[in-house]
Order: structure tokens, then sequence, then C-alpha cells
């Protein structure tokens, strides 16, 4: 906070006596000044990570969670990923479940009963000589 202060008001004082009077070195602001712009160790690792969890998150066709991707990535454990996932905004989809039969209307061609079985039979035949 105190080296915010001081690059805000540079133009008004000297570097040297706003160290002074703020009880900083003057040698801490400089370091400050040429690290800032740069990420830390731990944004680095962040932007690594989400870069990697977002590559195969793509790679699962978005359907892979945190846990999945954990296997997928040995790297990193499931909170990371998990963390890098909310990080992102990116949510896994569910698969749709599988409808062997569409009962709707669709307009498209029905193929014909050629074995003649009645599949709407609430009750089993009667077998006759029994």
């Amino acid at each position: 906070m105190k080296y915010v202060f001081i690059e805000k008001h540079r133009a008004e004082f000297s570097v040297k006596a706003m160290c002074r009077a703020l009880r900083v070195a003057r040698s801490g602001w400089y370091v400050w000044c040429q690290r800032r712009h740069q990420p830390g160790p731990r944004q680095q690792f962040r932007l690594i990570c989400d870069e990697a969890v977002g590559k195969a998150f793509t790679e699962a066709k978005q359907r892979y969670g945190a846990p999945r991707l954990a296997d997928e990535l040995p790297e990193y454990n499931i909170k990371t990923i998990a963390a890098s996932l909310r990080r992102q905004g990116l949510r896994a989809k569910a698969t749709r479940k599988f409808s062997p039969v569409s009962y709707r209307e669709h307009g498209l061609p029905v193929s014909e009963n050629l074995l003649k079985q009645d599949f709407l039979r609430q009750w089993p035949k009667r077998e006759v000589g029994r």
C-alpha cells in the first residue's frame, strides 16, 4: 500500500523523501517497481494449470468433470482441477440418455412389421390345448 502511494505521488515529491517519511527502504520500492508487472509463482502455476485443464476439458468434449480430469492429468489433484474449472467457468455437460424408439409423430417413413409382432398386447397369449 505504501509503494502504491509513492507511485501516485511521485511527481509531487521525491522518492527519497517519501520513502523516509513512510519508513520503507528505497531499494524495496525499486524492486517492487521491477516485479509488479510480472506474475508471481502462484499466478504462473495457475496459468499453466488453467491451460492444461482447459485443453483436456475440450478434448473430452466438455463432458469430464474434476474427478475424470484428475485421471487424465495426474500432475494435478482433484481440488486444483476443480478450482481451475470454477475460475474458467467450465461445467461438464451431462450426456443424454439413449432413447431407442421415438413414439412421437416425426413424419419419417416407418418400416413395415414383417414379423407381425404385437408389442402393444398387455397380457400373455393363451395357449391352445392345455
